[in-house]
């Protein structure tokens, strides 16, 4: 059987473009010491044009929406490419926080108290502070890397943040103020637990993307208790979406020690120094060793179909 070629996409049309593209050629880079291996810029939101269902296998690093809310996914699957990852189901359900969230509390996983909404329809700023405190966060419903993510302590700042939204779902939380914890999820299992330490005491799109401005503790210091809590989480959450192949989940540690789900991002930066790849090498697993087990599971689907002739 003639093993096909990964077919990495990068690029996209999202806010998250240039994210994207570090991760592609990265990602493309490690998965070429294991396999034939093309880089696609995704310019549209359309397969690129010469990926081809029998001899293609899609690792996709595209971040944000289309790429990672299932409409890449969708296209994939209606012409029959076999891809590595979440599929579109799962895909669309993760980018949206308020039916993530909802999702992972029915197995379990604590969420902190929001409210979501449309622009079109905003909550009043009294009713917010009765039913949520002043201290809160303010973020899109459905974009990633911390985009559009605000933090408003008192009434008159939320009053303004409400204003000056004008399109979209959003999501405003209590904000639960402790240490931000990230977890890589590999075929259903839990690898390291990373702690994120922002320089700022916020982990925003700058603290994120800027050299310096944040530290990484991989493992986490947080004891074994602690830490087997966290991965357990981790799979609940990942399980309650429906996920599969791989992603990573996120919480926040109260003082209390209670976890709290931020998110599921089932298609995360994928440099060498992100977090995925970090709570890969608490495991043991170097950056050419995690792409070989993200994309592995794609394979394997096209290889069975090819298998039973059901490949074009």
């Amino acid at each position: 059987m003639n093993t096909p070629i990964i077919a990495v996409f990068a690029g996209g049309t999202s806010a998250e473009r240039e994210v994207s593209l570090g991760s592609g050629r990265a990602s493309a880079l490690a998965l070429a010491r294991s396999y034939p291996t093309r880089l696609f810029e995704v310019t549209a939101q359309a397969i690129p044009a010469g990926v081809d269902p029998a001899k293609h296998v899609v690792f996709s690093t595209l971040h944000g929406t289309f790429g990672e809310d299932g409409g890449m996914q969708r296209l994939l699957d209606a012409a029959g490419i076999h891809y590595a990852g979440c599929d579109a189901g799962s895909s669309l359900l993760t980018m949206d926080k308020s039916r993530t969230k909802q999702a992972v509390a029915a197995r379990g996983v604590r969420v902190a108290p929001g409210v979501s909404f449309d622009a079109g329809a905003k909550p009043a700023t009294d009713a917010i502070v009765a039913q949520l405190g002043e201290s809160l966060v303010v973020k899109p419903n459905n974009e990633g890397s911390s985009v559009g993510l605000a933090l408003v302590t008192n009434r008159a700042e939320l009053a303004a943040k409400l204003a000056a939204i004008t399109t979209g779902g959003w999501l405003i939380e209590r904000r639960i103020v402790g240490r931000e914890l990230s977890i890589g999820v590999l075929k259903g299992k839990a690898m390291g637990v990373v702690e994120i330490r922002p320089k700022s005491g916020v982990y925003d799109f700058t603290s994120k993307y800027t050299k310096g401005m944040t530290e990484y503790f991989a493992p986490a210091p947080l004891g074994p208790d602690l830490t087997a809590a966290a991965q357990e989480a981790a799979e609940k959450a990942f399980a309650a979406c429906g996920c599969r192949d791989y992603a990573r989940v996120d919480f926040m540690l109260s003082s209390q020690n209670e976890l709290y789900l931020l998110e599921i991002n089932t298609l995360p930066g994928m440099k060498e120094t992100s977090l995925l790849p970090m709570s890969a090498r608490c495991v043991g697993l170097d950056f050419t060793e995690l792409v070989r087990e993200l994309v592995s599971p794609g394979l394997a689907r096209f290889q069975a179909a090819a298998a039973s002739g059901l490949c074009p």
